[in-house]
């Protein structure tokens, strides 16, 4: 058996199971970045009590609401419709008088037992409110993100989206037709943003004034993923039909 050197491999002239493999990983994440997305408007999109992503939204996430309890910021974000008006009220109202111990036992706790403990009680890494000690440190002022917590979310995210991005850029490399730059550009844009994405969490974490870069590292790399997946299934299904129709 001899190889065609006149004829490099690519993603038009790929075997047919080469074809289906790329394809199914490029569309299933295709799907997974959808659903983070999904999953980005549904926790930080609701920091601020709105849906949506916003600087706001960033801003509470990371550098915290430091005029408020993290119990408040959650109870007017996204956990407001775990609770009625009347009990997230009464819970504010209780953080705010300095969560003394005895109106916990008298009223509180009740309260936290009829709305919450079905998830923090029962659930495991989510805090425990069954008790006054699990939910104090919550009660105090919001200072967003503490090192340990971002460390934890950076290395994970880092060691992931790595990994994905690269067998995306992989496969993406193989493309023709297009000039050397694009194809550099494209290839390092995801791994750029994706450490702008990170570095901006530990900034905002910092000061707030830092907020924006989170969104731009977000969706540069949403676009670049985006372009280079489009791209390659272009090239692995139509381009081939294409060149089939006679002139």
């Amino acid at each position: 058996m001899t190889i065609d050197q006149s004829r490099p491999i690519n993603l038009s002239v790929i075997s047919l199971p080469l074809r289906l493999l790329f394809s199914a990983f490029l569309i299933v994440i295709s799907l997974g970045l959808a659903m983070a997305g999904l999953q980005i408007l549904y926790t930080h999109g609701m920091a601020d009590g709105e849906f949506g992503l916003s600087r706001d939204d960033i801003v509470y996430s990371y550098y915290g609401d430091r005029g408020g309890s993290r119990l408040e910021v959650k109870l007017k974000g996204t956990m407001k419709d775990k609770a009625s008006v009347a009990d997230r009220a009464a819970i504010v109202k209780w953080v705010q008088e300095g969560s003394p111990k005895e109106q916990w036992d008298e009223k509180v706790q009740s309260i936290f037992a009829s709305n919450c403990v079905t998830c923090h009680g029962a659930i495991p890494g989510l805090a425990d409110f069954r008790t006054y000690e699990g939910i104090k440190g919550f009660a105090q002022i919001d200072e967003g993100k503490d090192p340990p917590a971002l460390a934890r979310v950076s290395h994970i995210h880092l060691f992931g989206i790595a990994f994905i991005s690269f067998f995306v850029c992989l496969i993406f490399s193989l493309s023709v037709g297009l000039p050397t730059w694009v194809k550099s550009v494209a290839i390092v844009t995801p791994f750029v943003f994706q450490v702008v994405d990170v570095l901006s969490w530990w900034l905002t974490a910092w000061t707030p004034s830092f907020a924006f870069l989170t969104i731009i590292g977000g969706t540069c790399y949403q676009l670049a993923s985006f372009f280079m997946i489009v791209t390659s299934l272009y090239q692995m299904w139509i381009m081939p039909l294409r060149a089939r129709v006679p002139e």
